[in-house]
């Protein structure tokens, strides 16, 4: 029996049956339609990347959704037809999140990770859904949180990744011993002699490190495949970026190379022979020794020949374009693919029969879906299979359609799916169609104008509800951090382009110089020069829309975080336009910046690194630039930012106070680089909102009354 006979059943069960006891439906909302609020925004059903069956039909994926009130998320499993052929229906219901659902080969159950029952504290485990009915039964009780669940070709097994001690390993009560014993410890000090000891918000010396696990579904026992195994994965937590081959007897995976004290970083892809019975069955090998740079993303091709992984080609510059390899498994040969594809693609799957690799790729401020011809080593021309917007989370099966998620400025993400080799796209749901018909339509243009040095900049504006071509509006840039990324057009729930332009601003959302998406030489033209050309950059695209007569000069604003913090702070030193300037998680001194969790390519970013040229990153440092500074500015940073430390933003904060400049700063104690919680969030938008209109000449000259506290 296929997945949609079995499967089908329970979507009507789903259906029909009334909502567990305690589920209260949501209130209705007030008639509409009317301009998007921040609490509007955190209201958004947040659709995750879909897994879509083995024989195709289906595609499982998780819907978060955030409470304001409560101050949390919650995600469940929902499930859709492939093809669209029936509505989306609802898997789990559980009060804690249910996630990364992995089907199992024969399509009858489907394996998630969830926190479920009454201890709180307890990390989530491993849980199967049977299709057929039933409830969702735990297959592991460790004292550390599985991820990213894969199953073993005959369904015996399943492989994860999970973070352990390298002397203590699959020892389950020493492991709860030992992380008894640090949640105990009062003092909770941090000693370290590594430059790798902190990431975003979160200390990394515990000794934890991630491994591989295999669990045997029948006796349910857990057994560590990378026993002793030291070496660093990802930058932050037990994740690991792996793969296992289709017959199940071998997995890849990234990870470090270099040595403590980490004073430079690596990653290699290695293999891990398996046995029949799911064990480990030999040596961890190197399989990417002697590459310059990093590797990453390993990926098996279906028929077990090739093992494809992204690399880059120079160590410690950032902005270098991933680049597609496969790996030869019989003769070792690694040969590089699409070596003249000017973009930095991801690896989202293969089709059935491997003739085709799926990649996601940025590509002027859209997220595209491409197709990619195989034979042997060699790769053909990349074939577009989806629309405008941003893709994310591609996922193909046996009966050929790809299924993604995709969103723009004006729609939050759903999926839609196309078949690999090309046609038309199918809309699969619409998980926030009745709140969106509440709130008041925006539009978006894209516009290129003449930037640093002449050449072309792209940027999106977003027009406010109502937009009367011929009236002036006031103007918010909304400068992206990175500095290597872009604004795509996408539905953000950081820096929402509909909700700014929904408080009566045309936005602009410039893609400056160092920028991705727009070729390798763009991205790498700001290094060693900060400031200079996407300031040039967003001073064109603001001189064009006064141009243009959209803009009013007297009522031009900026925000930014991380870069676009930075970016914000060098526009106060640099030009007294704008009426008012707000700094999230900015830069502000770049020598203190070597404070940041991450420090290896700054140097290169920088120009120079502080022990051979410090007055080369003083140039570029917004800080050198106090005495030019007099726009009013409000400087939001979380404290818990291991990113742009706390310090960035009370030091510049304290410089423009010192000066007499109008300045107001608001330091969220429990958020990180990201204000990541509702409430948080929602304040967060406010006090931007209530700083612009404070400042706005318009509100003034009209004797509105000021929308914020003042200074002191």
């Amino acid at each position: 029996m296929n997945a949609r006979a079995i499967a089908f059943p329970l979507l009507l069960a789903f259906g029909l049956l009334a909502a567990p006891a305690g589920f209260a439906a949501p209130a209705a909302a007030p008639a509409g339609p009317r301009a998007m609020t921040p609490e509007d925004l955190w209201a958004i059903e947040r659709v995750g990347a879909p897994v879509v069956s083995p024989d195709g039909l289906w595609a499982v994926y998780p819907v978060t959704v955030w409470s304001v009130e409560k101050n949390k998320s919650n995600a469940d499993l929902w499930l859709v037809p492939a093809d669209g052929g029936a509505p989306a229906r609802r898997l789990t219901w559980n009060e804690e999140s249910d996630g990364s659902p992995a089907w199992s080969p024969d399509g009858q159950s489907i394996a998630f990770v969830s926190k479920r029952g009454a201890d709180k504290d307890k990390p989530a485990q491993l849980y199967l859904l049977p299709l057929a009915g039933g409830e969702a039964e735990p297959v592991t009780d460790l004292p550390i949180s599985p991820s990213g669940a894969k199953w073993s070709p005959d369904g015996k097994r399943l492989f994860f990744g999970a973070s352990t001690f390298p002397d203590l390993n699959d020892d389950w009560e020493k492991v709860k011993k030992r992380l008894d014993e640090q949640k105990d410890d009062k003092v909770k000090a941090k000693p370290s002699e590594s430059r790798w000891f902190r990431a975003w918000d979160t200390y990394v010396t515990d000794g934890s490190v991630a491994h591989l696990f295999a669990l045997d579904l029948a006796t349910r026992k857990v057994k560590d495949l990378t026993p002793g195994m030291d070496r660093k994965t990802q930058f932050q937590g037990g994740g690991i970026d792996w793969d296992l081959a289709p017959d199940g007897r071998e997995i890849a995976f990234a990870a470090n190379t270099t040595p403590p004290p980490y004073v430079k970083l690596n990653s290699d892809i290695f293999s891990l022979p398996l046995s029949a019975t799911g064990e480990a069955a030999g040596a961890i090998r190197d399989l990417t020794a002697g590459q310059p740079a990093d590797e990453t993303s390993p990926r098996y091709s279906p028929d077990g020949h090739g093992l494809f992984f992204l690399r880059n080609r120079r160590p410690d510059v950032d902005p270098d374009f991933n680049h597609l390899a496969r790996y030869d498994r019989e003769s070792g040969r690694i040969d590089g693919l699409l070596e003249s594809w000017d973009v930095s693609p991801s690896i989202a799957g293969f089709s059935s029969d491997g003739r085709e690799i799926l990649l996601e790729a940025d590509e002027r401020a859209h997220t595209k879906l491409y197709a990619v011809p195989l034979d042997g080593a060699t790769a053909g021309t990349p074939k577009r299979l989806s629309g405008e917007g941003v893709i994310g989370g591609a996922d193909v099966g046996r009966a050929g359609r790809v299924v993604f998620s995709r969103s723009s400025i004006t729609r939050p993400g759903d999926l839609f799916s196309v078949p690999i080799g090309g046609g038309e796209e199918k809309a699969l749901t619409a998980q926030n169609a009745d709140r969106m018909a509440k709130l008041l339509p925006v539009a978006t243009e894209e516009i290129d104008v003449p930037g640093a040095g002449g050449e072309p900049v792209q940027a999106l504006v977003v027009y406010p509800p109502g937009y009367e071509k011929g009236k002036r509006y006031p103007f918010v840039q909304a400068i992206h951090g990175g500095p290597f990324g872009a604004w795509g057009d996408e539905f953000h729930f950081r820096w929402s382009g509909m909700l700014f332009a929904s408080q009566g601003y045309v936005v602009g959302l410039v893609n400056f110089h160092g920028s991705t998406g727009y070729g390798q030489a763009f991205a790498e033209s700001i290094i060693g020069a900060h400031g200079d050309k996407p300031f040039a950059d967003v001073e064109a695209v603001t001189d064009a829309m006064v141009a243009r007569g959209i803009a009013d000069p007297e009522r031009l604003f900026a925000a930014g975080g991380s870069y676009g913090g930075y970016l914000v702070d060098w526009i106060l030193g640099h030009t007294k336009r704008y009426a008012a300037l707000v700094s999230h998680a900015g830069v502000y001194d770049l020598l203190a910046q070597f404070a940041s969790d991450s420090t290896w390519g700054r140097p290169n970013n920088y120009g120079a690194s502080p022990w051979e040229d410090p007055q080369r990153i003083v140039r570029w440092s917004p800080s050198y630039f106090a005495k030019n500074f007099v726009t009013p500015t409000l400087v939001l940073h979380g404290e818990k930012d291991f990113r742009v430390p706390v310090t960035q933003g009370i030091n510049l904060y304290q410089v423009l106070v010192a000066k007499g400049v109008p300045a107001r700063i608001v330091v969220i104690p429990d958020e990180n680089h990201w204000i990541s919680k509702p409430q948080a969030a929602v304040l967060w938008w406010k006090e931007m909102f209530a700083w612009f209109a404070r400042w706005d000449p318009a509100r003034k000259a009209e004797g509105r009354p000021q929308a914020a506290k003042k200074v002191g």
